[in-house]
């Protein structure tokens, strides 16, 4: 069992444990509760049961089968994002292995059109947003954006800063800081 995997188990375990219920049981409740869309289900279990967000949004993804890993979805989520965009793929891998050198705590959780970076919560994603742009989302509430980062805004609202990496030149030291800075805020 991968550290991914491992850190999925212990996360499911724990919402079991602190719950009483089983995934399935929530996933019954969720379908039980007449609502089909992904936000409303989340907020459904955030309002009416106590999930943290975190929680609720994957416990929403097993009871839909739109997870990564299930059974139904044998999407590599990885591949499909870079198909059409191949030249933006040795960035993803340039930063991914930033993010290893930080420590063995990351859990890294493919979604339909990025890659999630997570520790206790999201820090960062890594989203190829066009043919020529790989786009960095980070978490830092401890300071302004400046530099190569900008004030995320509306293009992702669960990221404070983006970077946008448009040629090789931006996998710099600047870029690896920001990084660092949001995987130590996430610990």
């Amino acid at each position: 069992m991968d550290a991914i995997e491992k850190a999925a188990k212990t996360q499911l375990e724990n919402i079991e444990q602190t719950t009483g219920k089983t995934i399935g049981e929530w996933g019954k409740i969720i379908k039980a509760s007449g609502l089909e869309k992904h936000k409303e289900q989340v907020n459904f279990l955030k309002e009416q049961h106590g999930f943290s967000y975190g929680n609720a949004n994957t416990v929403v993804h097993i009871a839909n089968q739109s997870h990564a890993g299930a059974a139904e979805n044998e999407t590599d989520w990885i591949e499909a994002q870079y198909q059409g965009k191949e030249n933006l793929k040795p960035w993803y891998e340039a930063i991914e292995s930033m993010i290893d050198a930080f420590g063995n705590d990351v859990e890294k959780v493919p979604k339909k059109a990025y890659v999630s970076m997570r520790r206790k919560k999201q820090f960062a994603i890594l989203q190829p947003s066009t043919k020529t742009r790989l786009d960095v989302g980070l978490n830092i509430k401890t300071k302004e954006p400046s530099g190569m980062a900008e004030k995320a805004g509306s293009w992702n609202t669960m990221c404070t800063h983006r970077i946008k990496v448009e040629d090789a030149s931006a996998l710099n030291e600047e870029l690896k800081a920001w990084i660092k800075m949001a995987y130590e805020e996430a610990g």
